[in-house]
C-alpha cells in the first residue's frame, strides 16, 4: 500500500464501506431499524481475505492504520485454518477485525486455486487507498467457487465476493433503554429475522467479557463467469461487551465464539 496517501476521513470512510456492504447483506438496513436506527454504534465492522503478500492482514488494514488504529488483538482459528487481528482507535471508534485464511495450512489444490485467483490481477489493481473495498477484482466461474466451498467455506465466500466487508455489528449495550443481548434477539426473532444457530444463538457469555449474535447471511445472486447464482452473502451482527473483575469492560474478541460466528455464512 502506496505511503503517500492521506489519512481516510473516518465517518466517510464507514459511509462507503456501508454501501459497499449493502448489496450483499440487503437485510441489515432493516434489522438495524428494528434496534433503533441511526442512534444504533457500531461496535465493530470485518473483513476476510486471504495471507498473501498482495492482500493480507497488514494491507487490508493499512487505510485504518494511516488514521490511528493500532493492533488490539491477535487470534488464531486452528480448525479453519485463520489469523486475525483486530485494530481500535478510542472509545467511540468501530473496532477493525481483519481475518485472513493461512494459505500455507491448505491442500495445494486450494493454493493453486487462490493463487491464480490473485495473480489474475494486475498489481496496481490493489495499489488503491482503500484496498478493503476492493470488492471482487478476479474472475472466478462458480465450478471453481465450489470446489473451493468443499475444503473451506470461508475461501469459497472471498473467491465469490472479493475484498469486501463481511459485516457490521450493532453495539447492544450502547442501545437506547439498555437491553440485553437476550432480550435484543428475542425482539428480532418475533419480528422475524432469521438467526444464525451455529454454536447456539448467543455465544460466549458475561464471564469472559463478551456475547455476540448474528443474523444468517442473507442469500443473494452472484455473476459467475460461468454464470449467476444464489449464494451466501453477508450478515449482521450483534455485540455486548461486559465489565470485567477488575471493572474494566473488555474490547477485545473471543475466539470460541468467533469461531462459530465465522459460520454464519455457510452455506451448509
Amino acid at each position: 500500500m502506496p505511503s503517500d496517501h492521506a489519512p481516510p476521513h473516518l465517518p466517510a470512510l464507514f459511509g462507503q464501506l456501508w454501501r459497499s456492504y449493502l448489496p450483499l447483506c440487503p437485510s441489515a438496513p432493516a434489522v438495524k431499524a428494528l434496534l433503533g436506527g441511526d442512534v444504533v454504534r457500531n461496535d465493530h465492522v470485518a473483513f476476510r481475505t486471504f495471507a498473501h503478500p498482495r492482500l493480507g492482514i497488514a494491507q487490508l488494514a493499512a487505510p485504518f492504520v494511516a488514521a490511528g488504529y493500532v493492533a488490539g488483538g491477535h487470534y488464531r482459528f486452528e480448525a479453519k485454518k485463520l489469523h486475525a487481528t483486530h485494530f481500535e482507535r478510542g472509545p467511540g471508534d468501530p473496532k477493525i477485525f481483519v481475518s485472513e485464511l493461512v494459505l500455507e495450512a491448505c491442500s495445494p489444490a486450494l493454493r493453486g486455486r487462490v493463487g491464480a485467483l490473485v495473480e489474475s490481477v494486475p498489481e496496481a489493481a490493489y495499489d488503491v487507498p482503500l484496498a478493503c473495498d476492493l470488492g471482487r477484482v478476479w474472475d472466478v466461474s462458480y465450478t471453481e467457487y465450489e470446489a473451493l466451498r468443499e475444503e473451506s467455506e470461508y475461501a469459497a465466500w472471498v473467491a465469490a465476493h472479493g475484498l469486501r466487508v463481511n459485516h457490521f455489528t450493532a453495539s447492544v449495550d450502547a442501545l437506547p433503554g439498555q437491553p440485553s443481548l437476550a432480550e435484543v434477539v428475542e425482539r428480532l426473532a418475533r419480528e422475524g429475522v432469521a438467526l444464525s444457530h451455529a454454536g447456539g444463538v448467543i455465544k460466549g457469555s458475561a464471564r469472559v467479557g463478551l456475547t455476540q449474535a448474528s443474523t444468517q447471511a442473507d442469500r443473494i445472486p452472484v455473476d459467475f463467469r460461468d454464470g449467476r447464482a444464489e449464494i451466501s452473502g453477508a450478515y449482521y451482527e450483534l455485540a455486548e461487551r461486559h465489565a470485567l473483575p477488575d471493572g474494566t469492560r473488555f474490547e477485545g474478541f473471543v475466539t470460541q465464539s468467533a469461531d462459530r460466528i465465522f459460520e454464519s455464512t455457510d452455506v451448509g
